[in-house]
């Protein structure tokens, strides 16, 4: 296919990216054919994908909403995928002009695209960064020169962690990045789950993603639960995204069909 003018030469036009499908799955215009068709595989399997992706971004910015409330000014954003209406920014300079917030992700066409959008705004920072690499994220010099390590922030790991496998040892990424954090900071995850799920279903959508560099690791609840080791959970806990302080009592609604579990935890001390 013709390569668009803002795809970077490094990247393959041919492959599917699961940053360019969730794109797609929340409306937006950064995606490839390639990504359409194993998007709309996906579809074909789970009809309720696009509904998943958009209930995920309502509960990060629900999330966002309420870190921004409990005093919050700091955001690294770890995935943070391809720019759509309702990014971290966004939401969180709404609500307090003052918020500093960093992008992280590993898709180039994520990373280029952040940096064109954020261009002008001198309280974000974006770079191209893996999750499975915290302790580069970490002392990356444009992290550090937005972001005070010595002050309270929220780490958000969103629609991600079905993407690292127990191979690389998600519990220790959390827990390499809980350990630079102050007290009072908070912890935001998302991620697929199995809970209550056919398994003929999650076996074919497991083998749409393995189209991609990112096939799927869907985790139970209590693994969820137990990523938040050394932090408090926040009220009402680990649930199905759209159980997560809903806005209406009818938003909350058969939220076992959203497939993503969410949570936010703070760090005492």
């Amino acid at each position: 296919m013709q390569r668009p003018d803002w795809a970077p030469e490094s990247i393959d036009v041919e492959r599917p990216s699961v940053a360019r499908m969730y794109d797609y799955y929340l409306g937006g215009s950064h995606n490839f054919a390639v990504d359409r068709a194993t998007a709309r595989a996906m579809v074909a399997v789970v009809p309720q994908a696009p509904l998943m992706a958009q209930a995920n971004r309502a509960f990060l910015r629900r999330a966002v909403q309420f870190l921004t409330d409990a005093g919050i000014r700091q955001f690294l954003d770890i995935g943070s995928g391809i720019p759509t209406v309702g990014n971290v920014h966004e939401i969180a300079q709404r609500h307090a002009p003052d918020s500093r917030v960093v992008y992280v992700d590993v898709d180039p066409v994520a990373v280029a695209h952040s940096r064109e959008i954020l261009a002008g705004n001198d309280r974000t920072a974006v770079i191209q960064e893996d999750l499975r690499h915290p302790d580069r994220i970490l002392a990356h010099p444009d992290v550090r020169a937005m972001l005070d390590f010595s002050q309270p922030m929220a780490v958000l790991v969103v629609a991600v962690l079905h993407f690292v496998s127990d191979d690389d040892r998600p519990a220790e990424v959390l827990r390499t990045l809980r350990a630079a954090l102050a007290p009072g900071s908070y912890l935001v995850l998302s991620q697929a789950s199995d809970d209550g799920r056919d398994e003929a279903e999650r076996a074919e959508a497991e083998e749409v993603y393995r189209r991609t560099d990112n096939p799927l690791w869907i985790r139970s609840r209590a693994e969820l639960t137990g990523f938040f080791d050394g932090f408090e959970l926040v009220e009402p806990g680990v649930v199905w995204v759209p159980q997560w302080r809903p806005e209406t009592p009818e938003s909350a609604e058969d939220a076992e069909r959203a497939v993503f579990l969410g949570g936010v935890g703070r760090l005492g001390g």
